[in-house]
């Protein structure tokens, strides 16, 4: 069997890093198709798993890597609405960081007209968590707001972009001006920055008292209270993440009166049918608009295979707009 170059993870913990390996190409098996990589994005759950906090789900390769993008390579059986050669990006449990990666064919998209194909590795984490989140978790309907905390993270642009493009008034937050800037010209209606401002009180004032319908939050912490000051009335409030912590002390009385939905899921270990379903919306509804031109990714970084360390190290910083990408 041929072998390939992978990366992995050595010393797993505070102190990891990823290093170059050889193992066995995979081979597709029903409804899976193996994806010649070009580029690997990055997310903060490749940097969780390093440190041994976020382990793959059961049956996950190892290897890091939750979207890729690339050509098909080879086909397994079953699968019929994919071609050799075709130009992909694709969601993963794992196994992106590699020469040859397997996917389920049901969460392929192929490349939208106009996008760079290392570009693209960025989208498919990113519009996946942002419309399960908003739309199946959170039920945005139309005419609805939406605040995005996060504006300029890989999530962040992603979500801005596609809800501004689909009619909903959109705020953000971020960490500095220029962030906030960025957000702007991204389609937020209103970006805040945080550490200059309070984000339940421009909400608040933006929306004539009434607040938010929908929240995305990744940080948790205290932002748990103040996102409940920051909803309206029948407001859903999604997190998606606890980077400030996933303890704090709630006061529900607000959540009663509200009338509030509180909500948290993840992407990574539901079911190949669960993704498949969220991939046709996307391929429906938001691939029309990037091939239009009106969604772009954006990208921050690119960095080469054998620069992973350093790509992780950038990660790890912050302070980029846009996502972070691993050329193969």
């Amino acid at each position: 069997m041929q072998d390939m170059k992978v990366l992995r993870f050595e010393n797993p913990g505070r102190d990891y890093c990823l290093v170059v390996a050889d193992a066995p190409v995979p081979q597709p098996g029903p409804g899976q198709v193996l994806i010649q990589v070009t580029a690997a994005g990055l997310n903060r759950a490749d940097l969780l798993q390093g440190r041994g906090l976020y382990p793959p789900p059961p049956g996950a390769p190892d290897i890091p890597g939750m979207e890729v993008s690339g050509t098909i390579a080879a086909l397994g059986p079953d699968v019929t609405d994919l071609t050799m050669g075709q130009p992909v990006c694709a969601l993963m449990a794992g196994g992106g960081y590699a020469r040859m990666a397997l996917a389920d064919a049901g969460s392929v998209l192929a490349l939208p007209k106009g996008v760079d194909l290392a570009e693209a590795a960025g989208l498919p984490e990113a519009c996946f968590t942002a419309w399960t989140n908003i739309v199946d978790t959170g039920r945005l309907a139309d005419g609805e707001s939406l605040l995005v905390h996060g504006g300029t993270s890989g999530i962040g642009v992603m979500a801005i972009q596609m809800f501004a493009a689909l009619g909903h008034r959109v705020f953000a937050t971020a960490g500095s001006d220029g962030k906030c800037t960025a957000c702007r010209e991204l389609g937020a209606a209103r970006a805040i920055n945080y550490r200059t401002e309070d984000f339940v009180a421009a909400v608040m004032d933006a929306t004539g008292g009434k607040g938010v319908d929908v929240i995305l939050d990744m940080v948790g912490g205290d932002y748990v209270q103040r996102n409940i000051a920051a909803a309206a009335p029948w407001g859903r409030i999604v997190n998606i993440a606890y980077q400030n912590g996933a303890r704090t002390q709630v006061d529900f009385t607000p959540v009663l009166l509200k009338k509030l939905t509180l909500a948290a899921t993840t992407l990574r270990g539901r079911t190949p049918a669960q993704k498949q379903h969220i991939r046709d919306a996307l391929a429906a509804r938001v691939w029309p608009l990037i091939a239009a031109g009106r969604i772009r990714p954006v990208t921050a970084r690119r960095f080469a295979f054998d620069a992973a360390n350093e790509a992780h190290a950038a990660m790890a910083q912050g302070g980029h707009i846009g996502k972070i990408l691993l050329e193969l």
